[in-house]
C-alpha cells in the first residue's frame, strides 16, 4: 500500500474525538483526494506531516524547535520510503530524540493544521496537515541528540506542565496522550 493510500485509509477509519477534529479529518481527506502528491513536502502550499509525542511513564518529551521558536513534539515531513504514517512518526521521533526502544501506537491521537511560514516556495509558506501519534519510550530511556540538535526536555504528562513558549495544540496533544494512557475518551 502506498503512503498516500495508507494515509487515506487511516484517516477514513479514524474516529475523531470531537466535531472540530472530525472537520479536520474530512479536510485532510479532501486534500488527499485532490492531490496525489499530498503526502510530500513538494506539495504546496499544504501537505500531510506526521508527528509523535514521546511518552515514558508519566512524562512527555518536548523539543525546542528553533525555527518555530517554541516547544513542540517531534515530527515533520513524510518521506517517500516511509511505510505508513505511523512509521513516519516513529522515524521522526527516533531522528529527533535519539531515544532507543520506541514503539508507536498505530491509531492517531489528534490532527493539527498549522501555518508554517518557512515551509515551501511561497512567501507566506503553507500549512502542515499534521497527524499526531503517541510513541512509547522505555521508562529508563535517555535522549541522545547529535550534531547540536534542538534542546529537549522531559516534562510531566499534564497540559499545564508544558514549558513556555508553546501553544494550545501541544497542550491538547499532551491531554489526549494522558487520556489514552489512562483509558479514558
Amino acid at each position: 500500500m502506498s503512503l498516500h493510500a495508507d494515509a487515506r485509509a487511516i484517516l477514513s477509519a479514524w474516529v475523531a474525538p470531537d466535531a472540530e477534529q472530525d472537520s479536520l479529518r474530512r479536510s485532510y481527506l479532501t486534500h488527499l483526494d485532490a492531490r496525489p502528491d499530498g503526502m510530500l513536502r513538494s506539495c504546496h502550499p499544504d501537505h500531510i506531516t506526521s508527528s509523535a509525542l514521546i511518552v515514558r511513564a508519566d512524562e512527555a518529551l518536548l523539543l525546542f524547535h528553533s525555527k518555530a521558536g517554541k516547544w513542540l513534539q517531534t515530527g515533520g515531513h513524510c518521506e517517500p520510503d516511509d511505510a505508513n504514517l505511523a512509521a513516519a512518526a516513529l522515524r521522526e521521533a527516533r531522528e529527533e530524540s535519539g531515544v532507543q526502544g520506541l514503539s508507536v501506537e498505530p491509531i492517531p491521537l489528534r490532527l493539527s493544521r498549522h501555518h508554517v511560514p518557512f515551509c515551501g516556495p511561497q512567501p507566506d509558506g503553507g500549512h502542515h496537515l499534521d497527524v499526531q501519534f503517541l510513541v512509547l519510550a522505555p521508562a529508563d530511556s535517555e535522549v541522545s541528540i547529535a550534531n547540536g540538535g534542538d534542546e529537549v526536555r522531559w516534562v510531566r504528562l499534564h497540559p499545564d506542565a508544558a514549558p513556555e513558549p508553546t501553544d494550545q495544540d501541544v497542550r491538547e496533544l499532551i491531554a489526549a496522550a494522558r487520556s489514552r494512557l489512562q483509558g479514558t475518551p
